[in-house]
């Protein structure tokens, strides 16, 4: 059936791209189709998204192999789009042996395709791999974009990806939205992945959970990226101290090229909002777009009118709608103060029941200790 379909494709020794999303693709039209591509050696873009729609389990594996290993012979493959496809951590090897050796890869992109965290581990674990193909070639070029959003990475495949990171410090763009990592990963991702990626002008972590653990992380690594032009992470429950600590990071001059910020349903409260226009004023002078909705603060503060016309006077969309807002109540903003205070009571405690211990006191007779290990008994830390 697919002899009629790829007859103009065998004439053409020229083509660079080739599309097949929304087909669907058996074994046997896959070793049909493999042959052809080994002898398109200019290909550059090779788009097999969704094109698996309906197929057996049992026979996707083969299918996608045979695929990937015509692909290998292809020196100019820069782009390889294989998303939305149900791979599942089943497909993970065929995926590891292809990224793992792909040289002339730049952009790999892999999106909705079901992973989980061991599939996940895999892949990353591959694409470290790469790194060391990479620099046993000059000639081969960078990699500059992974795409890895709504695969349900989560928490335990975050090693892997941080190592994967670290290894490839030429990145550019880094999306890995809605894959349920939670605050530790996050933490693990940005301090020991992503910080490397010196790069990087895109990144989206969208719909996964920072909580302040989290936010404190990305409020540390966000100012080595000096490039970074967009940086979306909305829906991640950065919280209230959490939009703070970003605000005030952003103010460090280090990000001046940021254009999009993207903060909505973060539970970012009116201190949170005035640390980011103090940012915006002083650090982002080329902020052209920022979302806030769906955050806890009136949308008729006399703030928003400030950030709305500091937009204005630049000539820039600026601020989202805020048809959304939650106000925070009385008692949440006196437990959030409570918890603040606290946290800083323990945080003193703990630097000077260090400073003790640098002076051989002992901690069985330490007060300091002591006062340290009740706060910390009640205090409680909320996202």
């Amino acid at each position: 059936d697919i002899e009629a379909h790829i007859a103009a494709l065998k004439a053409n020794d020229d083509v660079e791209e080739i599309r097949l999303g929304g087909n669907t693709l058996g074994v046997e039209a896959c070793k049909a189709l493999a042959e052809v591509l080994k002898t398109k050696k200019n290909l550059q873009i090779f788009n097999a998204a969704d094109i698996f729609t309906g197929r057996l389990i049992s026979e996707i594996p083969d299918a996608l192999t045979t695929l990937l290993t015509a692909l290998l012979t292809l020196p100019k493959l820069h782009t390889v789009d294989l998303s939305d496809n149900a791979f599942g951590g089943r497909l993970a090897e065929p995926l590891k042996d292809f990224y793992s050796k792909a040289g002339p890869l730049r952009h790999l992109l892999l999106n909705n395709n079901g992973l989980g965290p061991a599939g996940g581990s895999i892949v990353a674990n591959a694409i470290t791999d790469l790194a060391a193909v990479k620099a046993a070639d000059p000639s081969l070029p960078p990699l500059e974009t992974i795409v890895c959003g709504r695969n349900r990475l989560e928490d335990g495949s975050m090693d892997a990806w941080s190592a994967a990171y670290a290894a490839h410090k030429t990145l550019k763009t880094v999306k890995m939205m809605q894959n349920g990592i939670r605050p530790t990963g996050i933490n693990k991702l940005l301090r020991d992945g992503l910080a490397h990626c010196v790069e990087l002008v895109h990144l989206d972590l969208q719909d996964n959970t920072f909580t302040l653990e989290g936010a404190q992380a990305l409020a540390s690594v966000v100012t080595g990226w000096s490039k970074i032009e967009a940086l979306c992470v909305g829906d991640c429950l950065l919280s209230a101290r959490g939009g703070v600590l970003l605000g005030k990071a952003l103010n460090l001059q280090k990000t001046a090229e940021l254009k999009k910020l993207s903060l909505q349903y973060n539970e970012i409260d009116i201190k949170g909002a005035k640390a980011i226009h103090t940012a915006i004023l002083n650090g982002l002078p080329n902020l052209e777009i920022l979302e806030l909705n769906g955050n806890k603060f009136s949308e008729e503060d006399p703030l928003v009118d400030e950030i709305r016309e500091l937009f204005s006077d630049r000539g820039f969309e600026g601020l989202d709608s805020l048809s959304d807002m939650e106000e925070e109540s009385d008692e949440e903003e006196e437990d959030e103060e409570f918890e603040e205070e606290e946290q800083e009571k323990a945080e003193r405690v703990l630097k000077e029941a260090g400073h003790a211990e640098a002076q051989n006191v002992p901690q069985e007779k330490d007060k300091k200790v002591e006062d340290l290990a009740e706060l910390f008994g009640a205090t409680k830390i909320s996202a």
